[in-house]
């Protein structure tokens, strides 16, 4: 979001000069300065209004409640009011419903979206992804929190960030999940990063973790019946020692060739 203000304040030439001080980062919540004398505050609506109490200016409540809630919302307060809402166009992903739906068909039963914009910008994002459940408002000790309760309520949990803010969850999590253009952090504590944004990454992870079981399942099942099918052999006196041992090797060999080929059809790998 700091990119996108920045960016716009380049292409509007708008030039920013550095007579601000005291300069304070609150972690997923925003910024704090000082300038003229005054307090300067920019973020979320919990940090503005919530921690700072600041103010809407009497007779602008009605602009305020009609804020759009396609948009995220940052909020610039002065000296304890509401001085400007900077309103932030995320535009979804194309490919964003049809991976969720995706997801689901893979087995993931439960698809939950946790953000840190506000309720009403969260549920027009929730409604046009098709999420099951999604949570507002949430600082990173609330991501990291919802994850230990629902494996406490012995699900397994995938969780996938990219943010500085996503790190504890990523690290309570099952399986963490970053994404390689996210904070170094992110990318740090995640036991898995993918390399494109694509979202559908996560689907063909999905499928190649299934696909990779399903083969190890079906090896461990040959060797294990092959093997018991040799011994049996030999313990008859049906199968000499040698032929026993040319067959064992045979389709060891046999199994590591049949294991070097890919997992995925070509059509699912694209």
């Amino acid at each position: 979001m700091a990119n996108a203000v920045v960016a716009e304040a380049s292409s509007r030439g708008l030039s920013h000069e550095e007579y601000h001080s005291q300069i304070q980062y609150v972690v997923a919540h925003g910024i704090s300065s000082m300038v003229d004398g005054k307090k300067v505050l920019i973020g979320s609506a919990h940090f503005v209004f919530d921690d700072e109490q600041c103010r809407v200016p009497a007779g602008e409540e009605e602009k305020f409640r009609d804020l759009p809630a396609a948009y995220s919302q940052l909020y610039l307060c002065i000296a304890g009011e509401l001085a400007a809402v900077i309103c932030i166009h995320d535009p979804l992903r194309a490919e964003a419903r049809a991976a969720v739906q995706a997801l689901h068909a893979c087995g993931i039963d439960k698809v939950v979206m946790m953000t840190g914009d506000n309720a009403r910008t969260a549920a027009a994002v929730a409604a046009e992804v098709g999420v099951d459940a999604f949570y507002a408002e949430v600082l990173p000790e609330d991501k990291a929190a919802f994850v230990r309760s629902e494996k406490a309520a012995d699900r397994t949990v995938i969780m996938i960030g990219d943010g500085a803010n996503d790190s504890p969850a990523l690290s309570e999590a099952d399986t963490g999940i970053a994404i390689s253009t996210g904070a170094a952090i992110a990318r740090e504590i995640a036991d898995i990063t993918i390399l494109s944004e694509d979202l559908f990454e996560l689907v063909t992870l999905r499928r190649l973790s299934q696909a990779l079981m399903s083969r190890i399942g079906r090896n461990y099942r040959f060797i294990v019946g092959f093997n018991l099918m040799l011994i049996v052999l030999g313990v008859a006196g049906i199968l000499p020692p040698t032929a026993s041992a040319l067959l064992h090797n045979m389709s060891t060999l046999a199994i590591s060739l049949k294991s070097l080929t890919n997992l995925l059809p070509a059509g699912e790998r694209d």
